[in-house]
């Protein structure tokens, strides 16, 4: 594939090195003439100097044929230009920004971004797994969808112990699939389930409403 990588930070050099190494083409942009000298002394000639961000750089780059462009800047709103510019201007196939802000992701898949990186999000991600009082778990996100699959914990002080599903006020969007009980015992989730003391929760739900969600089943 023909990969344009925008940003050669840290993150950009060694994206572009495992994408070489990988049999890929790869042409990096950077603003920065002394980051795009470092990656040509290291790498061979893959970088140019010029703004990802406007529209006759990425032309001259060929971004007409490229087959990704992934901005990894460390600047958001650069990221998010680059991104929209080649997706519409190009019509890359596949775009990738990195987003420092994890607050920024919702908004960059609203404007058509195929695929956010929060390094942020990741590590909370990781501490989730790591610390098992973690209300709230992510367990898995549906593709391009923005649906994820999460794991809530119902403590024993929380309001929806000994209630229906049907009874718990759910989110909209949200669907609860399955209820792993103490024993370990899965069971498929009904309007009927009654939930009891440290269920593991299963559902589906949408990123705006996991806050909503964790509060509904854990009260916390």
């Amino acid at each position: 594939m023909y990969i344009i990588v925008v940003g050669a930070g840290q993150v950009g050099y060694y994206l572009c090195k495992a994408l070489l190494d990988e049999g890929h083409e790869v042409l990096v942009l950077d603003k920065n003439p002394g980051r795009c000298e470092r990656i040509n002394e290291e790498l061979g000639s893959v970088c140019t100097w010029g703004d990802g961000c406007e529209t006759a750089v990425l032309a001259e780059a060929g971004a007409g044929r490229a087959d990704m462009l992934i901005a990894v800047t460390d600047e958001d709103e650069d990221n998010l230009v680059a991104c929209q510019v080649a997706k519409h201007k190009f019509h890359v196939p596949r775009t990738i920004a990195r987003i420092n802000n994890p607050k920024n992701e919702t908004l960059f898949k609203k404007l058509g971004i195929d695929c956010t990186v929060s390094s942020t999000n990741l590590i909370l991600e990781h501490v989730e797994h790591e610390v098992p009082t973690h209300p709230l778990m992510h367990l898995l996100k549906l593709g391009e969808t923005g649906t994820e699959i999460v794991q809530v914990r119902v403590p024993a002080g929380s309001g929806a112990v000994g209630r229906r599903l049907q009874e718990v006020n759910l989110p909209p969007g949200s669907i609860v699939a399955l209820v792993i009980r103490r024993d370990q015992n899965p069971v498929v989730a009904t309007p009927d389930t009654i939930l009891e003391a440290e269920d593991q929760v299963i559902a589906a739900t949408r990123p705006e409403s996991e806050t909503a969600l964790r509060e509904a089943l854990s009260g916390v």
